[in-house]
C-alpha cells in the first residue's frame, strides 16, 4: 500500500473529515481501526464526499427540482476539481487523495448518478433494475477500498461488487418502513406481484405470509451474495482483511436479526448494537469463511 504523506495545509481538512465521518451514524464505523492509520484519513475525505452529496439527495424537504439542481452543482465541483480546480479546501483534499493513490474518477461520478436517480426513482421493475442502481449506490464504494490497496484484478472487483451488492440490499430491507416515509421501495414489482404483496401492505404494515415469503427470498438471494463475495477474503492484505471479514459479518447480522423477528421490519428496525459489534469484531479474527 502506498504512504501518502498530508501536506500541512490540508491537515486541518483532513482532520475535519474523520471528525464528520466519525459524527454519522453507519451500520459499521467507516475509520475503523482494523485500516491502517495511514489511510483513514484518505478514507475519511472520500466518505465525506459521499455522505455530502447523499444529504443533498435526502435531506430537508426541497423540492425534486432543487435537489437535483444542487446534485448538478455539486457534480460540477466535482469535474472542475479533476480538470485541477478545486474550489475549496474540501475538494483539494479530495483530489489529493484521488491523485496520491490514482483513484479511478468513474466511481465517483456513478455515486453521483446513484443520488441523482434516489430522486427521481422510486420504484424498481425487477431485480436486474435494482442491481443496476446497487452497481452505482453501493459497488464504487469497494472498488474504491480495493483501489486505496492497488487491488484491481477484474476477479477481485467481481468479488467485491458481490460484497456491496448484498449489504445495499441489507439496507433495503432493514430500511423499508424509513424508504416508505420516502415514497421509496426498493424491492423488485414483479417479485412483489409474484409473491401477492402490493404497495397497501406496506402502509399498513400488514406482516402476512405473502410479505414474509417476499422478504424471506430477497435474504435469501442476498444471504448467496455474501457467500460468493467472501472470495475475496484471498486476495487482501492482513490490514484490510479484517475490516472486510467484519463488514460482512455485519451484513449476515443483520439479515438474521431480520428472520428473528420474523421478518417484522414494517414496525421494527433490526439493528446491530454494541455488543453486537464487539462480538463481530472478535469474530472476524477467527472466522476463515
Amino acid at each position: 500500500m502506498i504512504k501518502v504523506n498530508i501536506p500541512e495545509e490540508l491537515i486541518n481538512e483532513y482532520k475535519s473529515a474523520e471528525v464528520y465521518a466519525r459524527s454519522h451514524y453507519e451500520n459499521f464505523p467507516v475509520i475503523s481501526l482494523f485500516l491502517p492509520e495511514q489511510i483513514r484519513s484518505h478514507v475519511a475525505v472520500v466518505y465525506k464526499f459521499a455522505r455530502l452529496a447523499d444529504d443533498i439527495a435526502d435531506e430537508g424537504n426541497l423540492p425534486p427540482s432543487e435537489r437535483l439542481d444542487s446534485l448538478k452543482d455539486f457534480r460540477t465541483e466535482l469535474q472542475k476539481s479533476f480538470e485541477g480546480s478545486p474550489q475549496s479546501e474540501f475538494w483539494k483534499a479530495l483530489i489529493y487523495t484521488v491523485n496520491s493513490f490514482s483513484l479511478s474518477h468513474k466511481n465517483f461520478f456513478d455515486l453521483l448518478s446513484a443520488f441523482e436517480q434516489d430522486i427521481s426513482k422510486k420504484r424498481y421493475s425487477n431485480f436486474e433494475d435494482l442491481l443496476d442502481y446497487c452497481s452505482r449506490s453501493a459497488n464504487p464504494v469497494g472498488r474504491i477500498i480495493l483501489e486505496f490497496f492497488n487491488i484491481r484484478s477484474e476477479e477481485a472487483v467481481k468479488y467485491s461488487d458481490n460484497i456491496c451488492t448484498a449489504l445495499q440490499l441489507t439496507n433495503f430491507y432493514q430500511d423499508i418502513k424509513i424508504d416508505l416515509e420516502k415514497d421509496r421501495i426498493y424491492l423488485p414489482v414483479d417479485e412483489m406481484q409474484k409473491f401477492g404483496v402490493d404497495e397497501k401492505s406496506f402502509v399498513k404494515d400488514e406482516n402476512n405470509s405473502n410479505f414474509k415469503s417476499l422478504l424471506r427470498y430477497q435474504i435469501e438471494r442476498a444471504d448467496m451474495l455474501f457467500q460468493e463475495g467472501k472470495k475475496l477474503i484471498p486476495f487482501l492484505p492482513s490490514s484490510l482483511k479484517y475490516q472486510i471479514k467484519w463488514t460482512i459479518l455485519g451484513g449476515e447480522e443483520i439479515l438474521k436479526k431480520i428472520r428473528s423477528i420474523d421478518y417484522e421490519v414494517l414496525t421494527t428496525r433490526p439493528k446491530l448494537t454494541k455488543i453486537d459489534y464487539l462480538r463481530l469484531m472478535i469474530k472476524s479474527f477467527w472466522n476463515t469463511g
